[in-house]
């Protein structure tokens, strides 16, 4: 498994990361088993949220974790908070206090490696989130910082006031669902694709050395489904076919080679619980796609080339 520096953390990390979303529909014999098969593939960072599973798939994780012959320090915890599902969001100091406290409650453990605050809150007041950060940190609970969703004048209205590093921005790429890489393609266009819809967060996070971690990386629209395999996208699996054979491997994996062959750096948040996919997802760390390959999969999604 590649490792990579999670943005100035100074964390060494895996450029797959287990996400754990669904962690909760797993039994307890097939949740270590999943526990186990990622630490044997090197993929030690574990993603959660607090809404997870309503906090289940983190109270789960730790129930498993237990079981496992692995120590807290052998693996890299992130959490998200924020979001009161249906009613809000909610970056007082209160409110991500509190769910930091919960999550380390859930996951049995003193501190998390990373807190991500989860999309961004419209009645946001810096300076809390500031405090927030500060006592976290100051205390040992929360070592590093990130958001999730949140565009570059965002993140720097937090900088104003935050005194620690975002080492992360959380956001959705895959090989359709790419309009970070689209704008900056089809500058100065009138077309679809060169509409900037965040910002220019791609250029932004290079150069403020942040690491984006991409989720639903095999989605399409907003959790609409998979593009492998679906008749949506026929020219694009033809492609991942055709890679597949060159490669003596599966679309799964060279979806996988295709992103991390980003200068970026982007970290892939991996959300299957299959074991045998796990391996495929982690297999792509191994193929070095050519810029022309990396072109030929992104053309065949629909995209342009001015």
């Amino acid at each position: 498994m590649k490792r990579m520096s999670l943005g100035t953390s100074g964390l060494e990390v895996p450029v797959i990361a287990a996400g754990c979303m669904r962690i909760n529909a797993l039994d307890e014999e097939s949740l270590e088993g999943y526990i186990n098969k990622c630490m044997e593939l090197g993929i030690n960072f574990f993603e959660h949220a607090n809404i997870y599973g309503d906090g289940k798939c983190e109270s789960l994780f730790a129930e498993a974790f237990a079981k496992t012959e692995f120590r807290r320090e052998d693996v890299i915890l992130q959490s998200k908070c924020g979001i009161v599902p249906g009613v809000m969001y909610d970056f007082s100091k209160e409110h991500i206090i509190k769910s930091v406290e919960d999550s380390l409650k859930r996951l049995n453990t003193d501190y998390l490696d990373v807190l991500v605050l989860h999309r961004p809150d419209a009645l946001m007041e810096p300076e809390e989130v500031a405090e927030a950060f500060d006592l976290l940190n100051a205390s040992g609970k929360v070592r590093n910082f990130g958001v999730s969703n949140h565009k570059p004048m965002q993140i720097e209205l937090l900088k104003k006031y935050v005194k620690q590093d975002f080492v992360t921005d959380q956001l959705q790429l895959s090989i359709p669902f790419s309009n970070m890489i689209a704008n900056g393609m089809e500058v100065n266009m009138l077309t679809d694709g060169s509409v900037d819809h965040d910002g220019s967060i791609l250029d932004y996070c290079r150069l403020k050395d942040m690491t984006i971690q991409a989720w639903s990386p095999f989605q399409y629209g907003f959790f609409e489904g998979v593009f492998i395999g679906s008749d949506k996208y026929p020219e694009l699996n033809q492609q991942l076919e055709e890679l597949a054979k060159r490669y003596n491997a599966t679309p799964v994996t060279i979806v996988t080679a295709w992103m991390l062959r980003h200068p970026a750096h982007v970290q892939m948040i991996a959300g299957t619980t299959n074991l045998n996919r796990l391996e495929e997802i982690a297999k792509g760390c191994s193929i070095n796609l050519s810029r022309e390959e990396w072109y030929q999969v992104y053309l065949s999604a629909g995209h342009i080339l001015p």
